[in-house]
């Protein structure tokens, strides 16, 4: 294309020729400048440089792209080489568009997976399918009852849920969806049809464009996303609706992985509640304390475990019972949750200890378990100010009394295990409590706490006596505190097995009315 010094086409070569003929409309001129190579063409002086490298300006001519270079033509007037360069720029454009999407990909991915909370993360996955492809967007769950919950975002403002007893037949696709099938294509979906409950207030005028795409998640639908457009936006091109498709996949697996978390987590809250120990308080005029440490410093439950039964009223005995299934971690809490449970079942029988442990051990020797464990019973009632109690151990350490002037007296109980025997073989102790005395069950996790200033030396019954002659006359909360704490301090930061501690304490303060008293006998 060759213009003189005012910009008036001078010559055109064929190609030239076509290319101003296809953008050629009406009746005006066929030979007219594109105003941004005219631009260009005025900006030239008598200075400047006809032969350097690179274009002087660079535009669209009808639907092409052009890159315009000027040289040097006879009598002063610029020769203009067009180069087409469609192919590059559209090629540019999609690899930016690619790059953006693989950006959003990531950022999607990792944003949606930092969090395990269904609503959380349905708020985070409407908010970005706002941001990042339509006007706003909405996330319909599954339906709970009658009604579905919905998350809906515009660009640029919060995420919020609602909701809503809606018909899903209404949307066209939305039922599929939120049945995991295909999509519908967005070119089937007619704006105008859409009930108002999907177009989300403050929507800026009427919606031009939907798309509505399935939340696909583990084996089941996660529910389903719909993307809005306004009249004023351009309708989603095919690639965008397969980004769309790409990005409710992601929303999907996120949304059903905090789902799935989210039921297991209430799944492993209801259950925790029965496998952890009880919290203890006074019960019909006894003092009962307890603590409990499992081997992992992020586990909760063991093998170590204690339950309290108390008696229909004071005139019944409380049944309390501290064991220690062998190994520890979650295998062992399970043993520990069967043996709690047969307990609780067998409370009838609690009066006769030997009884009660020789059932014990046959529900045990059935089970498929291979653990076997160690118990020690007791049986507690107030008799006016003293405290009575049956104790019997089961292949477990003897109870330890901390009388009132601080002597620290064993429990003569002794017996074999349950879970490992035949039969089992045990010795039943009885002894009374006065007024600040306790007495103490414990496992060997105390006795067996390895570390000291060397890391190696045990921590030993000598040391527990000592510990509990300190606490003469202590509260049963204290001593059990006191002695959890000294075999921490002594472990440092070593490993070490559960260690459970309960204590059975006979108040100094006098008996609450009735307390200990058989129905018809006077005091």
């Amino acid at each position: 294309m060759v213009l003189d010094a005012k910009g008036a086409v001078v010559d055109l070569n064929p190609p030239a020729r076509l290319v101003l003929a296809d953008r050629h409309e009406g009746d005006g001129p066929r030979d007219v400048v594109p105003a941004w190579l005219a631009d260009a063409h005025r900006g030239l002086t008598d200075e400047t440089d006809l032969t350097s490298a690179g274009p002087r300006a660079s535009g669209e001519i009808g639907d092409r792209f052009f890159e315009a270079h000027p040289g040097p033509a006879a009598g002063g007037d610029v020769v203009w080489w067009l180069l087409d360069g469609t192919g590059r720029r559209q090629a540019e454009t999609s690899l930016r568009r690619a790059r953006e999407q693989a950006e959003v990909r990531a950022m999607v991915s990792s944003t949606l997976l930092a969090s395990l909370n269904v609503p959380r993360c349905a708020e985070v996955a409407a908010h970005l399918a706002a941001e990042h492809l339509a006007d706003a967007a909405l996330l319909v769950l599954p339906p709970a009852g009658r009604r579905h919950p919905v998350t809906r975002a515009l660009r640029g403002g919060p995420a919020e849920h609602v909701s809503l007893q809606c018909d899903a037949r209404d949307v066209p696709g939305l039922a599929e969806a939120l049945q995991g099938f295909p999509p519908v294509p967005a070119r089937w979906i007619d704006p105008g049809a859409l009930p108002a409950w999907v177009v989300p207030a403050g929507f800026d005028g009427p919606v031009g464009s939907v798309i509505v795409a399935p939340l696909p998640g583990h084996g089941v639908s996660a529910g389903a996303l719909i993307l809005l457009r306004s009249s004023t936006e351009r309708a989603f091109t095919p690639d965008e609706e397969a980004f769309a498709r790409l990005f409710a996949a992601r929303a999907g697996a996120a949304l059903s992985a905090a789902r799935l978390y989210g039921e297991q987590s209430a799944i492993t809250a209801t259950l925790m509640r029965e496998l952890l120990p009880p919290a203890l308080e006074s019960l019909h005029g006894v003092d009962y304390a307890g603590r409990y440490r499992a081997a992992g410093d992020h586990d909760r439950i063991g093998g170590d475990f204690y339950d309290v039964h108390p008696g229909a009223d004071a005139s019944q005995e409380t049944f309390v019972v501290l064991g220690d299934v062998a190994g520890k971690g979650l295998d062992a809490a399970v043993l520990t949750g069967k043996i709690r449970n047969t307990l609780h079942a067998l409370l009838p029988l609690a009066a006769d200890h030997r009884q009660v442990l020789t059932l014990l051990n046959g529900a045990l020797l059935t089970s498929h378990h291979t653990r076997f464990a160690t118990l020690v019973l007791a049986s507690v009632r107030r008799e006016d100010h003293r405290v009575r109690l049956r104790l019997t151990s089961a292949g477990h350490l003897p109870p330890l009394i901390v009388r009132a002037d601080g002597r620290v007296e064993e429990v003569a109980t002794r017996g074999t295990l349950v879970g490992a025997l035949p039969s089992v073989t045990v010795r039943t102790a009885e002894e009374v409590l006065a007024p600040g005395e306790t007495c103490l069950l414990y496992t060997d996790g105390i006795t067996e706490a390895r570390g000291g200033p060397l890391g190696d030396e045990l921590f030993g019954e000598s040391r527990l006596r000592q510990t509990l002659t300190e606490c003469a006359g202590m509260p049963g909360e204290a001593v059990v505190e006191r002695v959890q704490m000294l075999a921490a301090q002594w472990l440092g930061g070593g490993g070490h097995d559960d260690m459970a501690t309960v204590a059975i304490s006979a108040p100094r303060t006098a008996p609450p009315a009735g307390a200990g008293r058989d129905p018809g006998r006077s005091t």
